[in-house]
């Protein structure tokens, strides 16, 4: 397919959100600009390896509720910053931009729910739609990482790195 035939198929399909950053890594590699892809994939992750990850001081990201983080605590040290309320809502942008005050896409980032259902999909979205590229999923949650007896701080405002003013609404 002549290059200038790709460019007019990808100029239709970059007014479709979805595929628009897919068509400018395609044009990029194809014109020779790029050698490299721009997404990676999401990296499971143990208790045991979170431990690890936690001890050399990795960003860590509760996104789990208000009223969670009181009931069971929080890894210390970790960034609270909740994702979705109590009846499943949320707001992608006003995450990304608390997101954004931590850490940016090229720094690894480890993201912790209860049992790793929520984190499994946030962890996609970042990797896949918002080109974050060291996005770890801790599979099993804090629920198990408490069940193991591993060590976890009351939460309050002064143990963590940073509440959401999102999290504050926990509805």
């Amino acid at each position: 397919m002549p290059l200038a035939t790709l460019k007019c198929t990808c100029s239709i399909l970059l007014q479709r959100y979805r595929v628009r950053r897919l068509c400018s890594v395609l044009l990029l590699f194809v014109a020779g600009l790029g050698t490299q892809a721009v997404w990676s994939d999401v990296t499971q992750v143990s208790n045991n390896e979170l431990q690890a990850m936690v001890a050399e001081g990795a960003t860590v990201i509760d996104v789990r509720r208000l009223d969670e983080w009181q009931r069971t605590g929080v890894i210390e040290g970790s960034h609270t910053v909740t994702f979705f309320d109590r009846h499943g809502r949320y707001d992608v942008q006003a995450w990304l931009d608390e997101i954004g005050k931590i850490t940016t896409p090229d720094k690894p980032v480890v993201l912790i729910c209860a049992r790793g259902v929520r984190t499994s999909k946030i962890a996609a979205l970042l990797d896949k739609r918002l080109g974050f590229t060291q996005v770890h999923n801790v599979t099993s949650g804090i629920d198990d990482w408490i069940e193991q007896g591993l060590p976890v701080a009351k939460y309050s405002a002064e143990n963590v790195e940073q509440t959401s003013p999102a999290a504050t609404n926990s509805e």
